[in-house]
């Protein structure tokens, strides 16, 4: 091989032999010359990997499980045993998606030994020709355990064994977060590099600020690989999601990448289905931490035979968790409940979870629709967006349905507003209306340092949320008042008489039970109200 060769000349050949079909030690022999065997050596001592010469060695025993033989056509690659180890085996040193596979399933450096793509191409097509492709079908009941044996695994040993810096800082941030018991991830761009926040009890945290542009554009790429996205796309919005395995229990990611000045931002919602499942077979209301009286009129509506309880309040305000709950506690089995969601946050035992496909075609309307011919006694819609939706939601409780659902509004009082801009006419509202409950997830001082800040807490002085809420129950008089469009001043005074507590009574009752702190009150609860 010519003394001259350097990387330029191999990423060219590497274009060509793309675009050609051709094998990569193919045209690098062809622009170059010498032996197979001189362009392995070469190839081996530029990019510092060990070599090994497939011509005239035996048959090897090639692992499957580990690289199915779609994976080994793709990367041009294959996982080889020999005695008690495990070899990877592949011609492109500088496929980055190969190296990622590789480092996810814990491939030591060493043990990744360059060959001559020709070579490979050979191996594998001998695999193909005598392996039995009904096996493959056979094998297929065991798909759900080589699905979870494929998920990759983050644990503290295995961060400090990854050798690649951003890998170790993206696999550090889900565990670390994950033991936080954050909610979200924020990997936000600066002008700096990058800067890693946590959402805490509905609260961003300051985690870290890493320093380096190129450092950023790393990190991003990352989750973008780990998520399925398209690294190469900057300008537009992507979603995705991905799946790791931690402390035992496999975790989802829902990750969302958005273009921003200095970069991309990515905003990661951790869900930990296994973990939340576990305590959804004991979730009540009780666990909540509502107060007496919230918690009595939410029991009181999720127990009536038909029409429509709505929760309300911003996004994070604990509005489904409420909803599981209260499901959780009339599951008694005498009753079909359905639910459909984006996404199904909870898996319920015994109860029909839909989730929502808008890809697909399949939206909160359509599938409410298919809901009702499915014979349902009790319906969850996780959250009324259009009129077409609350339209549907509003007949299904008119017919003899109990209709749980949630919208977003500031407070019980808004609802009443937010259906009558869908179109809803106000009359059949009230006339399936139960109840509203306008909620929030106040901060509760530190058990253990009461609010002065402790490791425990982070230095936040605060640990854990204590729910709070506004009730408004129907009754023949305020459904009048609401359908002849009263104003909303008349509204609150006919709640008022009859015992209403607003959202900042019930945060100030906190306040005087020395729980919180005046200034977390004021962040959650508009102080006029």
């Amino acid at each position: 091989m010519n003394s001259s060769f350097n990387l330029h000349q191999f990423i060219e050949a590497r274009k060509a032999a793309l675009s050609s079909g051709k094998p990569l030690d193919a045209v690098l022999l062809e622009l170059q010359g010498g032996s197979p065997l001189d362009l392995l050596e070469n190839l081996g001592r530029h990019f510092h990997y060990p070599i090994r010469w497939l011509e005239g060695l035996g048959k090897l025993q090639v692992d499957l499980n580990l690289m199915p033989i779609s994976d080994c056509r793709r990367f041009s690659a294959a996982v080889v045993m020999d005695g008690n180890e495990t070899w990877l085996l592949f011609s492109d040193p500088v496929n980055e998606e190969l190296t990622l596979w590789a480092e996810r399933h814990a491939i030591p450096y060493a043990q990744r030994v360059l060959v001559l793509q020709s070579s490979l191409t050979r191996l594998l097509t001998d695999l193909e020709s005598t392996t039995n492709a009904l096996s493959g079908v056979l094998d297929e009941g065991f798909a759900e355990k080589q699905l979870v044996d494929s998920i990759e695994e983050i644990s503290l040993s295995r961060i400090d064994e990854t050798s690649s810096q951003v890998i170790r800082l993206v696999n550090s941030t889900l565990y670390d977060a994950l033991g936080a018991a954050a909610s979200d991830i924020h990997l936000e761009a600066t002008a700096q590099g990058l800067v890693v926040k946590y959402r805490i009890d509905g609260v961003i945290v300051h985690v870290a600020s890493l320093s380096g542009v190129q450092f950023n554009e790393q990190v991003i790429s990352r989750i973008k690989v780990m998520s399925e996205l398209d690294i190469t796309e900057r300008r537009t919005p992507q979603d995705g999601r991905f799946k790791v395995r931690i402390r035992e229990r496999d975790i989802d990611f829902r990750v969302s990448i958005m273009p921003s000045v200095f970069g991309e931002d990515a905003v990661i919602r951790i869900l930990d289905k296994d973990h939340l499942s576990s305590k959804m077979a004991g979730l009540t209301l009780d666990y909540l931490g509502f107060n007496p009286e919230p918690m009595a009129v939410i029991r009181k509506l999720a127990a009536q035979p038909y029409g429509m309880l709505l929760i309300t309040g911003p996004t994070g305000s604990g509005k489904t968790t409420t909803l599981y709950a209260a499901i959780t506690e009339i599951n008694d089995g005498k009753s079909k409940i359905i639910t459909i969601e984006d996404p199904v946050e909870y898996q319920v035992a015994g109860v029909l979870q839909i989730p929502v496909n808008e890809r697909k075609g399949l939206s909160f309307a359509r599938g409410l629709r298919s809901i009702l011919r499915h014979d349902p006694d009790k319906i969850m819609v996780g959250e009324i967006r259009d009129g077409e939706t609350a339209q549907i939601a509003i007949q299904a409780a008119l017919t003899g349905h109990l209709v749980f659902s949630t919208i977003h509004a500031n407070n019980v009082f808004d609802v009443l507003g937010r259906f009558e801009h869908m179109g809803v006419d106000p009359y059949t509202f009230v006339s399936a209306l139960n109840g509203i409950v306008a909620q929030r997830l106040v901060r509760v001082y530190c058990t253990v340092c009461r609010g002065s800040g402790c490791p425990e807490c982070r230095g936040t002085g605060y640990k854990g949320r204590k729910a709070i809420g506004e009730c408004l129950i129907m009754d023949d008089e305020m459904r009048d008042l609401i359908a002849s469009r009263a104003s909303i001043r008349k509204i609150k005074e006919a709640a008022k008489e009859r015992g209403i507590q607003f959202l900042r009574e019930s945060a100030e009752e906190l306040l005087r039970n020395g729980l919180t702190s005046q200034a977390e009150i004021d962040r959650v609860t508009f102080a006029r109200e």
